[in-house]
């Protein structure tokens, strides 16, 4: 295990039980020793499904599944393992993947288009499931029990240094519903689904479409605007899962206005969790960008910051080079008007009309950017788009890890 990041929390939170939703994690031997590795959750008949997924190329054998299995909008038990990633494992890959679906159909008596599968680790290496996952599934079963959150998001980690887990609730037709998440995350992070895995459980009932939209929209708006190192997973997956226990009435979108304010605060949570256990971070980072052309572009350019190596590595360093900054900006592809763009660290503004701005005094930025949380702005001054990216910096430990992953 490294060692735990600087900007962790002080403790895994106090999540809610889910009513539908029990959870059973077993030491397997897939890679680790001495530690959790396998997750099965079983979900109550009729559990509602939805999520996002990798647009990678070389997707997973997993994510495979899931994709086809998403389909049916109805889901029975979600079993994730970490420590191999099943991907780029060819026939065997998929093999691994349907005798973990029919144990898993079978150890819960379901329909094995109910069961979900996720891996995560080191790439092509053959995930022995039969000799693992599938012996392990009978005892799991009988293992299963309400919460536990914190076994859960334990046993799905790999290079991460500490168990993410977040929560909230809301009211649907006046009923009190309830929203529990776990992720896992470090490095390989720069989400394009929908990157890394996460789970997020409520006992309201919403039906599968509209809780794909609801999903799709928190994803973009928490998952997909973080980067740790711009690289995108084979592996990533997002999953909502709605058991329906808390009985609220049959909702339409009006009535679910709270419930997706607070399914989007929990997947936003839990996706700066994942930046601040971002590989060798030490830094925090917010770049809010505002005056773009559209949405969209705002988002492209703060990640082209965000990305960065150059501006990611200034920061590590705890330097107020602003001058990356208007590099990123440039390279992005997106519309831009040099002599408006305005630039600001630490809500101290550094630039306006193309020029650093009268008596510019570098001190107080100088202080911001050697605490843990760094802001930037950037107004980009050719129209109304906005958008918040998350990142961390580039230290030298980022090489340590992954100089070493395999090791």
């Amino acid at each position: 295990m490294n060692t735990v990041s600087p900007l962790a929390p002080e403790r895994f939170p106090d999540l809610p039980e889910i009513g539908g939703v029990r959870v059973a994690t077993v030491e397997a031997g897939i890679r680790y020793k001495g530690r959790d590795d396998l997750l099965l959750v079983e979900l109550a008949p009729g559990t509602a499904i939805a999520g996002a997924l990798t647009r990678s190329l070389t997707a997973s054998a997993p994510v495979d599944w899931c994709r086809e299995a998403l389909t049916g909008g109805r889901a029975r038990a979600i079993v994730v393992n970490s420590g191999n990633a099943n991907a780029f494992t060819g026939r065997a890959g998929k093999t691994a993947v349907e005798h973990t679906v029919a144990a898993t159909a079978a150890a819960l008596g379901c329909a094995e288009r109910e069961v979900f599968v996720s891996s995560t680790g080191v790439i092509g290496e053959p995930l022995p499931a039969e000799s693992t996952i599938v012996q392990k599934l009978p005892g799991l079963a009988r293992a299963l029990a309400s919460g536990s959150w914190d076994r859960a998001a334990g046993a799905i980690m790999t290079t991460d240094t500490f168990p993410k887990g977040a929560s909230a609730t809301a009211k649907i037709g006046g009923r009190t519903v309830r929203i529990a998440g776990i992720a896992k995350g470090s490095g390989m992070i720069a989400p394009d689904m929908a990157t890394m895995l996460a789970y997020v459980f409520t006992d309201a009932a919403v039906p599968p479409d509209l809780l794909q939209r609801l999903t799709s929209r928190a994803v973009e708006r928490s998952f997909n605007a973080i980067t740790v190192d711009s690289d995108t997973s084979t592996s990533d997956t997002v999953l909502v899962a709605a058991t329906g226990a808390a009985g609220n009435p049959e909702p339409d979108a009006a009535m679910l206005r709270g419930f997706a304010r607070a399914l989007e605060a929990v997947c936003r949570d839990l996706a700066h969790q994942i930046i601040r256990d971002g590989e060798g971070a030490s830094k925090f980072v917010e770049i809010a960008v505002t005056g773009a052309a559209s949405a969209r572009a705002a988002k492209r350019i703060g990640l082209a910051i965000a990305n960065s190596p150059l501006v990611k590595t200034a920061i590590a360093g705890e330097d107020a080079n602003w001058g990356r900054i208007v590099m990123a900006v440039g390279k992005a592809g997106e519309k831009a008007d040099r002599d408006a763009l305005r630039i600001g660290i630490g809500g101290v503004e550094i630039t306006r009309g193309g020029q650093v701005v009268p008596d510019y005094d570098e001190t107080p930025v100088a202080r911001h950017m050697q605490g843990q949380d760094i802001r930037i702005a950037v107004d980009i001054g050719v129209g109304r788009g906005k958008a918040t990216v998350w990142t961390c910096d580039l230290t030298h430990g980022y090489i340590d890890i992954n100089g070493s992953y395999r090791s």
